[in-house]
């Protein structure tokens, strides 16, 4: 069967167009960075929020750290959750037990926060503070802290290498 002039130029016309490939490279990129990505939000391990002002003592504790409400302790302030609470120059002047707007804050957050609490154990805490501050201090925070219900109460610490341990035996 003959072509018609017309079929043969339209059949050359579609020999020269290509159809569009697809762009590896780029397609490549994207996945790239969506790996990277992953891998960077999916660690396991909790970060306690880092300030100047604290120095943490040093331990050889094996624990990672839960993700809890963070109670920060520094030389001039106590801080829940990055806000300020109150001045440690008042706390250690007054003479109560417990830390009366601390408790207000700790009962304001239990509220805020919809998780329900098994029966004796508590609400959990991490107190961040200062390699330095009086023992006076943290009794009366952690007073403050089982009287509201947060009895499951951990102290943050740095972790010791493992050259250091060893070395220090």
């Amino acid at each position: 069967m003959k072509m018609s002039r017309r079929a043969k130029r339209m059949a050359r016309h579609h020999k020269r167009r290509k159809q569009p490939g697809l762009n590896l490279v780029s397609l490549m990129d994207i996945f790239t960075i969506l790996v990277f990505f992953l891998l960077v939000n999916s660690s396991t391990a909790v970060q306690l929020p880092g300030t100047k002002d604290v120095k943490l003592p040093i331990s050889s504790a094996e624990k990672k750290p839960e993700e809890t409400l963070t109670l920060m302790v520094t030389s001039k302030d106590l801080l829940v959750q990055g806000r300020k609470v109150a001045a440690v120059s008042d706390i250690l002047s007054d003479p109560q037990p417990t830390i009366k707007a601390l408790a207000d804050e700790l009962n304001f957050q239990a509220k805020k926060k919809l998780a329900a609490v098994k029966e004796g154990e508590g609400r959990h805490i991490t107190i961040m503070g200062d390699k330095t501050i009086p023992y006076k201090l943290l009794k009366k925070i952690m007073a403050t802290c089982t009287e509201t219900d947060y009895r499951s109460i951990a102290l943050a610490v740095s972790q010791k290498s493992v050259t250091r341990v060893a070395a220090q035996k």
